[in-house]
């Protein structure tokens, strides 16, 4: 696969986008001395490279109702099971993440939830699933560290 090359402007423009993906092209272009038009243009390159795909909504769960995070751990009886699997945890809307893994679990997967005894009954929708043996939960007290930049800035290094 081919590494796309991006210069110095494309490393400014996504560096405002991952701050505030609705950001308009005419503030950034205000922002970085360049034309609107530059700005759509070197997107839409990013984006027809793949390296831009879509964008995405932050919500504050915690003013929602969903402060309780929960990190379940799934054990398969086979793991020939894991696509029937991942398609019953995809019915539960509250499963917002899951990842087939080496290791310890078959599945890893965060849920979130209103308080703990909404995500025991999560928990228990998930032990019911055909092919899950056991599953093993960790609870989230805080989460420290949620920063998309550190990544995109040490990528644009090795570029």
């Amino acid at each position: 696969m081919n590494k796309v090359k991006l210069d110095e402007v494309d490393h400014q423009i996504l560096d405002i986008l991952i701050d505030n993906t609705r950001v308009p092209f005419t503030d950034i272009a205000k922002r970085l001395l360049i034309s609107p038009g530059t700005v759509h243009v070197r997107v839409k390159k990013m984006e027809d490279a793949g390296i831009i795909k879509g964008s995405s909504l932050n919500l504050d769960y915690v003013k929602l109702g969903y402060s309780f995070i929960a990190y379940v751990g799934i054990f398969l009886q086979k793991t020939q099971r894991i696509s029937e699997v991942l398609v019953d945890l995809n019915k539960i809307p509250f499963v917002t993440v899951a990842h087939i893994t080496t290791g310890k679990f078959n599945i890893f997967c965060k849920v979130r939830a209103h308080d703990t005894k909404h995500a025991k009954d999560i928990i228990f929708m998930i032990d019911d699933i055909d092919g899950v043996s056991r599953t093993e939960t960790m609870i989230s007290l805080e989460e420290s560290i949620n920063d998309k930049k550190r990544l995109m800035h040490r990528i644009f290094n090795d570029l």
